[in-house]
């Protein structure tokens, strides 16, 4: 899970609209060797009248209206921050209109020099003299009703 407040960069699988479902006419874009893809985005549940991020797509299938992609994020001026995580969905638009999915497989930070941001290492709790591990107890815990005590006892019990 990563916020974002800066340039993301993510990996995932895009889904092309047909220009039936009101995607591109021309049908999936055919990015050049040299240049990326790029639009304008949203991830729900912001809206195209919410604010937008910059997305940039390389390493797709060309002309497939399914592929595997990569791709940048780039949130606009005063973004407010939002969760982006594995299975989130991004809208891709051009201009208002929606033109393809992106759903997201891998993300992670990006420095403002687009290097990768390592996550932090998580680590355990340090113990202290205020935190104690207790040991488990060999003994059953002390039960107050006779029928447990009848049942957890090794003496049989007496028939009058």
């Amino acid at each position: 899970m990563v916020m974002m407040t800066g340039s993301l960069s993510v990996r995932g699988s895009v889904v092309w609209l047909t220009p039936q479902q009101g995607g591109r006419v021309s049908g999936p874009p055919e990015p050049d060797y040299d240049y990326d893809y790029t639009a304008t985005a949203y991830l729900p549940p912001r809206t195209v009248e919410d604010e937008q991020v910059g997305i940039a797509l390389r390493r797709f299938a060309p002309g497939a209206w399914r592929s595997a992609a990569e791709g940048i994020l780039v949130p606009g001026h005063g973004y407010r921050a939002q969760q982006v995580v594995p299975g989130c969905l991004v809208v891709v638009t051009e201009g208002v209109r929606p033109v393809g999915f992106l759903t997201i497989e891998e993300v992670s930070a990006l420095a403002p020099d687009g290097t990768p941001v390592p996550e932090p290492r998580r680590t355990d709790p340090a113990i202290t003299g205020l935190t104690r591990l207790e040991p488990v107890p060999a003994d059953p815990p002390y039960r107050h009703s006779t029928a447990a005590s009848r049942w957890t006892t090794q003496e049989p019990a007496a028939i009058p």
